[in-house]
């Protein structure tokens, strides 16, 4: 079901941009292509209501968007990205220090409304809007003395007491906000710093605890390098 939510929304997106832009002065309109880090955590609370001590790490993006005029110095730029997220979390059991690193990829569609205005010879642009991100990949790494254990995240929507507690489980779907500032060269080349902030659980529910108080979000920044045509 979320996979054809994900699927509609993609459609109507292009739908949307390919009116825009027949409808838009074409010889403004642009695409680009960009790519570069991203410093990803997952925050929130444990099953307990605690406060989640992960640590950051460190991943990447890569993927296009297509800048559509809809006023003087604002654009409506949709796209399409691939990003991986994740987080890492150390503690101790018996005396042993145990470090799990998350690592989650998704595919993004970001919907940003974009200003941008003249600056030297370029243009420095400012923007913010949603992405709605689907899961299609994952795996946790857990190391601790001499041991080390590589294993594939499982994507479900819901737990019970009977699911493997060996297995690390998200959902596939989620949504936030995207704000990012940057500037764009005359050439086209850009850069630009963005911070993402997830905005619902990717966390299953867990219908055989009630009091499971379990709450993960994903939260991150990011510096990109794109050229713009």
């Amino acid at each position: 079901m979320k996979t054809r939510i994900f699927a509609l929304l993609l459609i109507l997106t292009l739908a949307g941009t390919v009116t825009f832009a027949q409808s838009s002065d074409k010889s403004k309109m642009s695409f680009g292509i960009l790519g570069g880090v991203n410093f990803q955590n997952l925050n929130g609370k444990d099953a307990s209501g605690d406060k989640l001590t992960n640590e950051m790490i460190l991943g990447y993006h890569a993927g296009l968007n297509v800048q559509i005029p809809i006023a003087p110095q604002f654009y409506f730029q949709p796209g399409l990205m691939f990003s991986t997220k994740g987080a890492k979390n150390t503690y101790t059991i018996l005396g042993t220090e145990i470090t799990r690193t998350t690592k989650l990829s998704y595919i993004e569609l970001p919907l940003n409304l974009v200003y941008k205005g003249a600056l030297g010879n370029g243009f420095v642009m400012l923007g913010f809007g949603p992405y709605v991100g689907y899961a299609i990949g994952g795996n946790y790494l857990t190391e601790g003395g001499s041991v080390t254990y590589d294993n594939k995240i499982v994507f479900k929507g819901t737990i019970t007491e009977n699911d493997d507690e060996n297995h690390a489980t998200f959902k596939t779907l989620d949504v936030g906000g995207n704000i990012f500032a940057g500037y764009e060269m005359s050439s086209g080349i850009f850069l630009q710093f963005d911070t993402q902030l997830g905005m619902v659980k990717i966390n299953p529910e867990n219908t055989g605890n009630t009091n499971d108080k379990t709450a993960v979000k994903n939260t991150g920044f990011g510096l990109s390098v794109g050229f713009r045509f």
